[in-house]
């Protein structure tokens, strides 16, 4: 079941740069670039699962779970891998779309 009762609207930089080892000045770099490498897997991974291509759309959520997990993204990371695995193993049951919804959702609370 996707995540749908978080986002990330209320991000403080503080806490998540102590998290992740670094200086909060650091930090709305790293979002920014996050957010821009975002949009382009969140189109593969669209286009991956209307095309029932298994192999980009592990790709594509393996490359996603990566960047997430880096800035400690929690909820994000958790429904990349889970979608990482599914793909992996080719579960044509999985529900891809509604996971990638609550994504695009949840990408959308990220302040820039």
């Amino acid at each position: 079941m996707p995540i749908l009762q978080t986002d990330y609207a209320t991000l403080n930089h503080e806490d998540m740069a102590s998290a992740i080892g670094l200086k909060a000045k650091h930090i709305p770099i790293l979002i920014e670039s996050y957010l821009e490498e975002a949009g382009p897997i969140l189109q593969k991974l669209q286009t991956a699962i209307e095309s029932k291509d298994f192999d980009a759309l592990r790709a594509a959520a393996h490359s996603l779970k990566g960047s997430s997990g880096n800035l400690h993204f929690k909820e994000l990371y958790e429904m990349s891998k889970k979608m990482e695995h599914a793909a992996n193993n080719a579960d044509d049951s999985f529900a891809y779309s509604n996971y990638l919804n609550a994504i695009k959702v949840l990408v959308a609370t990220i302040p820039a």
